[in-house]
């Protein structure tokens, strides 16, 4: 018995040290219009006070992964949480393993309701306030809109991805992927309001691979 534990405690100490890490930065660049200005013109109008302008130089919840499926199983996240609190989903951004299962407490004093009708995953949580705490298992890589259909504005998305290897980058757009085992790998960077882009990177035994992504509208086809 304690020769098997110390085996497999030499085994995972040698994965680990033929692991390296994937860093990096990723930001939003903003699309120039015909006169050369990002913004498109025009919002200081009062016609448009309530119109969103899109900050690219401040946008978050970019999320950094290798999208591929690795070899042996994936290890979902034990339970990950989405709550609905101040009628909004917290977080706005949810990235998940695979197999992971999400909880969804209501927090606030009135009734929501939960549901998806993105092709990866289809469902409705019904209408509850504080009284059960509904689980829901995403068993399919991509990206999976929820709403409540009492309040049009509450809005989430859970980004499942093929494996554990996975990251929201910081507010300066920073990120770290550790304790990848050295190879080749499809790195992609994504955004809910950009194209997202995908690099090659070679991870070595030990030490980093550094890779930079900037996220553009340029990315899509013109026709």
């Amino acid at each position: 018995m304690k020769r098997s534990l110390f085996l497999l405690l030499w085994l995972a100490g040698a994965l680990t040290a033929l692991a390296g890490s994937i860093t990096g930065t990723v930001r939003g660049v903003a699309p120039k219009s015909g006169g050369g200005e990002s913004g498109g013109g025009g919002y200081d109008s009062r016609r448009y006070k309530f119109a969103e302008k899109l900050d690219y130089d401040h946008l978050h919840d970019f999320v950094v992964y290798i999208d591929q499926v690795l070899p042996g199983p994936v290890t979902p996240q034990r339970a990950a949480i989405t709550t609905q609190k101040d009628a909004s989903f917290e977080p706005h951004v949810l990235a998940v393993a695979v197999g992971t299962t999400v909880r969804w407490p209501n927090e606030d004093e009135i009734f929501h309701n939960v549901y998806s009708t993105s092709d990866a995953k289809q469902f409705d949580l019904g209408f509850y306030k504080q009284e059960r705490v509904p689980e829901l298992t995403f068993d399919q890589v991509g990206r999976v809109d929820v709403y409540c259909a009492i309040h049009t504005r509450m809005h989430c998305i859970i980004l499942v991805v093929p494996n554990a290897y996975f990251t929201v980058a910081d507010a300066r757009g920073r990120f770290t992927l550790r304790n990848v085992p050295a190879g080749t790998y499809r790195v992609r960077a994504w955004h809910e309001r950009l194209p997202s882009q995908v690099q090659e990177v070679v991870v070595p035994a030990d030490g980093e691979a550094t890779v930079d992504f900037r996220l553009s509208l340029g990315a899509l086809p013109k026709y």
